[in-house]
């Protein structure tokens, strides 16, 4: 079988990270502390993958652009309370050691601040596997292309040899406009459904099933 991709960039919350509960609930936390309407559940899940000011736009549109600022300060109070807490994917440390073994190249591309994101990378000690990381600070906010741009420039390799991994529509619809491909995962924020209209090659229920299946594309 001849190898489809060379590099497998893997969105971080809901993807490899076990976090979309608490993302949530941090986002509900801080509309409450502000006086704001709280959104439900599924309206501040459906954020996760944007960068922090983009999210609070949707969950809060119209108001004054320093409201947003303020918002997002209040959710990272919540959030850096509880993180510690928050634990990678059953398989994922396994997983992502025998994707690097079978050769794979493997990159992150997030929403999270690049503080947040190096934070989580030394936390989980998953840093060395990954050779480019990309975050909201340096790049626009998915579904822009400029992530997975920027990396596959990065590492030199083509977007066509490219698999992006994302629990969201947002990660997927960054692949499309990016030109690479993609997979889903149904355990993160969004739906499959949603999943689904962003033309993935796949959608796996646990990361054990992903890794196998990235595996087999090599054997």
């Amino acid at each position: 079988m001849t190898t489809r991709f060379d590099l497998i960039v893997f969105d971080w919350d809901g993807t490899l990270m076990d976090s979309t509960a608490h993302i949530t609930r941090s986002i509900q936390a801080a509309c409450q502390d502000l006086g704001l309407p709280i959104p439900l559940r599924e309206r501040a899940s459906h954020v996760i993958g944007l960068g922090l000011v983009d999210a609070m736009r949707v969950v809060c549109p119209g108001l004054p652009e320093a409201r947003y600022q303020d918002m997002v300060q209040a959710y990272r109070h919540h959030y850096l309370a509880g993180d510690e807490t928050i634990e990678l994917f059953d398989g994922v440390a396994e997983g992502l050691a025998a994707l690097e073994a079978a050769g794979y190249l493997l990159a992150v591309a997030t929403g999270k601040s690049r503080v947040g994101l190096d934070r989580a990378l030394n936390v989980t000690g998953l840093a060395p596997h990954f050779l480019a990381t990309r975050t909201v600070d340096e790049c626009h906010s998915k579904p822009h292309p400029q992530m997975l741009l920027d990396i596959t420039g990065q590492l030199g390799v083509a977007p066509a040899r490219t698999l992006m991994v994302g629990d969201t529509t947002h990660d997927l619809q960054m692949a499309l406009n990016a030109a690479t491909l993609s997979v889903g995962v149904s355990y993160g924020a969004h739906p499959v459904e949603d999943l689904l209209d962003c033309e993935p090659l796949a959608i796996f229920d646990v990361f054990d099933d992903l890794q196998q299946w990235l595996i087999q594309q090599r054997s």
